[in-house]
């Protein structure tokens, strides 16, 4: 089976191939480069599965009616900045949507406060469109703590910043084996693959028969 990802990232296909692999072999990530691009879409909605949604539908409007399509939009929530950067983690420090200014301000506005009340989360929402329009959502969360200084050199984004709990290392230094079991990313993708193996039949035929799927 070929599923389309509403992204051109290629951290975020090459990660979910990663997943993917280890979970459902015969999955197929394919970036919204395969068939010419993803198009441009306003992240508005203010929430992650409204946003996720929007990318999910303008990329399946590129695609014959038969393929499949998985979006997600995903951030840190810190505790002390009230949830921020939450929605808007790919645009903290402006539109340009810069991952190392995003950082550079993460940590600059996170300067005076304490250990002990660096508390964040990272939330994946992912949306997966059938054939027949029917939808599915799946949440992940991975709890953790903000690091005073980034470590490590893998990963992108915030991750030099964010050690998960039961952790003393930062997702960038855990490395993509450890992340890709534990990340929010991992445990979003977890729920989807166990909805498609409960039935591999009505998914490849594009039904929406399982109604109890997590929803966020």
């Amino acid at each position: 089976m070929k599923l389309y990802l509403a992204s051109g990232n290629p951290h975020k296909v090459g990660e979910f191939q990663a997943l993917a692999s280890a979970s459902l072999p015969d999955l197929e990530i394919l970036s919204a480069r395969a068939v010419g691009g993803m198009p441009a879409v306003e992240e508005d909605t203010g929430t992650f599965t409204g946003n996720a949604r929007k990318k999910a539908r303008a990329l399946k409007q590129l695609l014959p009616d038969e393929m499949w399509v998985l979006a997600d939009d995903s951030g840190l929530c810190v505790d002390a900045l009230a949830g921020a950067p939450g929605v808007e983690s790919a645009y903290f420090a402006g539109p340009a949507g810069n991952a190392a200014a995003n950082l550079e301000k993460l940590i600059e506005v996170m300067r005076t406060v304490p250990v002990g009340r660096r508390e964040a989360r990272f939330v994946c929402v992912l949306v997966l469109l059938g054939p027949d329009g029917g939808e599915q959502v799946f949440e992940g969360r991975c709890p953790g703590q903000l690091r005073v200084k980034p470590a490590g050199n893998a990963g992108f984004g915030y991750d030099p910043v964010f050690t998960p709990d039961g952790y003393t290392e930062s997702y960038a230094a855990l490395g993509e084996g450890i992340k890709n079991q534990i990340s929010h990313r991992a445990r979003a993708f977890a729920a989807l693959a166990r909805w498609l193996r409960a039935d591999p039949g009505g998914w490849r035929r594009g039904r929406d028969s399982n109604p109890s799927a997590p929803r966020s």
